[in-house]
């Protein structure tokens, strides 16, 4: 569950929705929207900090990092996990590397006519 939380607060932030310096909802309030415990939030605010997305000011709350280029950043950050699952399915398929280039150049051009 902790990463889930976690990868949709980095959705959201890469986004756009939420903006640097945004602060994010209490760790006991969303435990609570969430109906989850406390420690699994904070066990992903943790790895959220730890990761350079969140700070924590102690009795502040948390907030989205001071970055102009965080959004950016998780964006690539996703694109490169989604091709590499794409070439893990691939080659789990036995693909060769031709055919999966060929297959995202298929799907860029379906992508360009949408």
């Amino acid at each position: 569950m902790y990463l889930q939380i976690i990868e949709q607060i980095r959705e959201r932030i890469a986004a756009g929705d939420w903006a640097p310096g945004r602060e994010l909802p209490s760790i006991r309030g969303l435990a609570a929207d969430l109906r989850v415990s406390v420690i699994t939030v904070k066990r992903a605010y943790l790895d959220l900090e730890s990761d350079g997305v969140i700070v924590t000011r102690h009795g502040k709350g948390s907030f989205v990092v001071e970055s102009s280029g965080l959004a950016d950043e998780l964006q690539e950050a996703a694109l490169e996990s989604h091709l590499t699952a794409a070439v893990a399915t691939g080659r789990r398929l036995g693909l060769s590397e031709e055919n999966l280039v060929a297959r995202l150049r298929s799907a860029t051009r379906s992508g360009d006519q949408k």
